[in-house]
């Protein structure tokens, strides 16, 4: 027999869920916000988590997620895509479904609201002071469950800082986590520096501490370097591995071979010999596919600003280059710069040796690059050519880049996203470089994948 919708107990019901899931939000800030925690809120959540048949160690903020879920592996189903947005008619079905929900919130809503505070406290709330390797790979643990969450792979998020502000927030915090650790001391140390995950932030302190690291410590973080490079080439492997180079070359004769032979074309242009009294098609000429690619290879010329706010960009476009490099008949040169520039050409293959030979910070002077780059350009209409920067640089670069783009190069200009997913590029630059037809690419690295292979294809 259902309970009617006016009965005073759903009322008496309802209205205790909403207490207690505002009691859960309540201890979540004070934990967060106030120095002086309240027992009251602490003794009343260990009675709704219990009450909920939680475990009390929800509410141990130095239990971390990944822990909880090896202990009690049916929250691990619980908290992936915990915090995904359902659409209205899942939302009213599942009201539907709970009487005691269908006027607030229900019980359901309350042990969604310890799962998700258990989530925001051990991700946002990171202390202060030192940090040791165990601490941030425990952080980083947790934050891919944050992730999981949210419908995303472990790891998504802070990987593309620069795709929204979320994904800003959690590379910065892991970005200040890596900085509190005495990373020398991690690295000096093999079980230590076997726990670290690389990440973005990670690698920007390794690149840019490189110089003062030796022996073991070196060794540590050149193997961290290896393995981000790899995981990182990995997944832009994919989106160019399909990648077709070279146009077809009509002025080229077709190969007059059968398996070249272009049947529809042939019927059609021979449609006036057809026979009704045979009723047979004779075929006084053939017609053949034109398969014949040019042989002159595609140039791409990549040039990065190596200063200090460019490690992201730095390292996904030297992998992507590399990725490149390795298509037939595609010509690649690497070139890198601050206030001087070096030619990175001979190790374009490995984007691990390119990194290596990077030097991040100072200042930045693009027309030094393009005194390097500019005398490649041997075959502009076969040439394309990438410029990575925040653009914060010397005006009259432009007239090189107008020059550049008039001769037939295609240029590709990219804006620069840091690690902590701010994204900045000289409003002047960009509203010039638009008005000349090349507008700055920003965002994710699939748009640049998708401009190199449609003028490779």
């Amino acid at each position: 027999m259902s309970t009617p919708l006016n009965d005073p107990r759903i009322d008496s019901r309802v209205s205790a869920d909403e207490n207690r899931r505002q009691v859960l939000y309540w201890r979540l800030l004070a934990r967060l916000f106030d120095p002086e925690e309240q027992p009251s809120l602490e003794t009343a959540s260990v009675a709704i988590v219990d009450d909920l048949g939680l475990p009390p160690a929800l509410l141990d903020p130095s239990v971390s997620v990944d822990n909880l879920v090896q202990r009690f592996p049916d929250l691990g189903a619980e908290l992936r895509g915990l915090m995904v947005r359902q659409d209205d008619a899942s939302e009213s079905d599942a009201l539907e479904s709970t009487p005691a929900s269908s006027e607030g919130v229900g019980t359901d809503e309350v042990r969604r609201a310890a799962l998700v505070s258990k989530l925001l406290l051990n991700v946002f709330s990171t202390g202060t002071g030192s940090v040791t390797a165990t601490e941030l790979a425990r952080w980083q643990q947790d934050a891919g469950w944050f992730e999981q969450a949210l419908g995303c792979e472990p790891g998504q998020l802070r990987s593309h800082p620069g795709g929204n502000e979320l994904a800003g927030v959690l590379a910065g915090l892991e970005g200040d986590l890596v900085r509190r650790m005495r990373l020398r001391e991690v690295l000096a140390d093999p079980a230590l520096a076997r726990r670290l995950t690389p990440s973005m932030s990670l690698i920007e302190q390794l690149l840019r501490d490189k110089a003062n690291l030796s022996g073991i410590a070196l060794a540590n973080a050149k193997a961290l370097i290896r393995r981000f490079v790899d995981e990182v080439a990995e997944v832009l492997r994919t989106q160019v591995e399909k990648t077709s180079v070279g146009t077809i070359d009509r002025s080229v004769p077709p190969k007059r071979v059968f398996r070249n032979l272009d049947v529809e074309r042939t019927i059609w242009k021979n449609l006036t010999n057809w026979s009704p009294e045979d009723e047979r098609l004779y075929v006084d000429r053939l017609f053949y596919r034109h398969t014949a690619r040019r042989t002159t290879p595609a140039k791409m010329i990549v040039v990065v600003d190596q200063s200090g706010s460019m490690v992201d960009s730095m390292v996904n476009c030297t992998i992507l280059a590399s990725i490149f490099a390795g298509l037939p008949k595609v010509d690649v040169h690497l070139v890198a710069y601050d206030t001087r520039a070096i030619d990175l050409t001979p190790w374009v293959h490995d984007p691990f040796e390119v990194l290596l030979r990077t030097t991040l910070g100072g200042g930045t002077d693009g027309t030094v690059a393009m005194s390097i780059a500019r005398p490649k350009i041997t075959d502009p209409r076969n040439t394309v050519m990438v410029w990575i920067s925040d653009f914060y640089d010397n005006r009259s670069l432009l007239t090189d880049f107008q020059s550049v783009h008039r001769s037939g190069v295609k240029f590709i200009p990219v804006g620069s996203v840091n690690s902590s997913g701010h994204q900045s590029v000289d409003p002047w630059f960009r509203q010039h470089l638009k008005d000349l037809g090349t507008p700055v690419i920003s965002g994710h690295i699939r748009k640049l994948v998708f401009e190199l292979k449609s003028f490779l294809t």
